[in-house]
């Protein structure tokens, strides 16, 4: 579970992190110049971001703070790798789609199975969403379906990384709740049984006492 929700260009540093370690392991962990060139990329970047080196530097301090991107030991250069494989316990496949979702926004799932294959291969497109719904039923989802737009066949799936978009379909998994919010619903529930417990027993009492 992610420690709480990130902003675009916390999302942005950590989508190019994962690319790059995917796509180009030769180069990776990244030094501040090449993940500045990743995040400013022109190319499978949407939006197109144009960051200064201090807007980096900043993410990637709040990151390092959730323990969610390392510094890289015993290089002269600092170089900088991201954690979520172990924090999230991400698959090959998970990885790959939530990069993509991280750089490139929603997508259908046929855009998805295109945009990874230099990732991950999927088998078919059944195989996208079966991984989807997987990510998007976990105790903690990192991914939600979104309506179909118009025109289009598939549906689009978004990460959950930056909280829940407003167009998430009915039904789909809600983000993880943080602890307090969890313990905070558990009272209610309990609360709540109580009431019940309570209402019964007064309506015992009524008939016993012939009011009822």
């Amino acid at each position: 579970m992610l420690p709480r929700e990130l902003d675009p260009i916390e999302v942005r540093v950590l989508g190019s992190l994962l690319e790059k370690e995917q796509t180009t392991p030769e180069y990776y962990p990244l030094t501040i110049n090449a993940l500045l060139a990743a995040c400013n990329q022109k190319s499978n970047r949407e939006p197109v971001l144009e960051l200064a080196e201090a807007d980096v530097r900043g993410a990637i301090g709040r990151l390092r703070d959730e323990m969610l991107v390392w510094e890289s030991s015993g290089a002269r250069v600092v170089r900088y790798e991201h954690t979520l494989d172990r924090r999230l316990e991400l698959d090959a496949q998970a990885k790959a789609l939530l990069t993509v979702l991280f750089l490139r926004g929603p997508q259908t799932p046929g855009e998805l199975r295109s945009r990874t294959e230099r990732m991950c291969a999927f088998a078919s497109f059944p195989e996208v969403e079966a991984v989807l719904r997987r990510m998007a039923g976990a105790p903690a989802p990192l991914v939600a379906e979104l309506p179909r737009r118009p025109g289009q066949k598939e549906t689009r799936w978004a990460h959950l990384a930056a909280g829940t978009p407003e167009d998430v379909l009915p039904g789909a998994p809600p983000p993880a709740v943080t602890g307090e919010v969890a313990a905070l619903a558990e009272r209610v529930a309990e609360l709540e049984a109580r009431q019940a417990e309570l209402a019964a027993t007064f309506e015992r009492l009524l008939v016993k006492l012939g009011e009822r």
